[in-house]
């Protein structure tokens, strides 16, 4: 539907990472406030160390054509469940509701069929119906509604292919 570009994030990219996490309407559904300078550089340092370290896994930031930037989707490996990855995405406002969503989710698990993932996780705010809608749709089944790390939060997965 759209023509996204993925890129891993680089050094040089702070100030686009840090458009993402310091909105408030972007953040709303993942901290609940957006982040401070210190946190987001912090975070960012371990988005670079992780994307150094995997050639598919890691964080990327997404661009569509002429509109440039758009936001952010992460395939991250879990560090004790080598068949494991946790699918995420942020998407800057003026990109809510068009479909965005939905074509990183689905590029995201073209990324992990190629490699030896069994299972994708995805953790959201059980109140962002968007969020849920979209990886519904693509194939997630919610797990568990529970709190994580003092904030409201809902687990789903999906099985890959074999």
């Amino acid at each position: 539907m759209y023509d996204l570009t993925f890129q891993k994030f680089e050094e040089a990219d702070f100030e686009q990472y840090f458009l993402l996490v310091s909105n408030e309407d972007v953040m709303r559904m993942i901290t609940e406030r957006p982040i401070t300078l210190e946190e987001a550089q912090e975070n960012f340092r371990k988005i670079i160390e992780r994307n150094s370290r995997y050639e598919l896994f890691g964080t990327y930031k997404i661009y569509h054509g002429t509109k440039g930037f758009i936001g952010l989707g992460s395939l991250i490996l879990n560090k004790e469940k080598k068949e494991e990855a946790e699918l995420g995405y942020m998407l800057l406002p003026p990109f809510w509701g068009k479909g965005y969503g939905s074509e990183i989710a689905k590029a995201l698990i073209q990324k992990a069929t190629s490699t030896n993932i069994k299972r994708l996780t995805a953790v959201i705010d059980p109140n962002n119906i968007a969020s849920k809608k979209i990886l519904l749709k693509n194939g997630f089944h919610s797990e568990q509604v529970c709190e994580i790390d003092g904030l409201p939060g809902e687990i789903l997965s999906r099985m890959m292919d074999s």
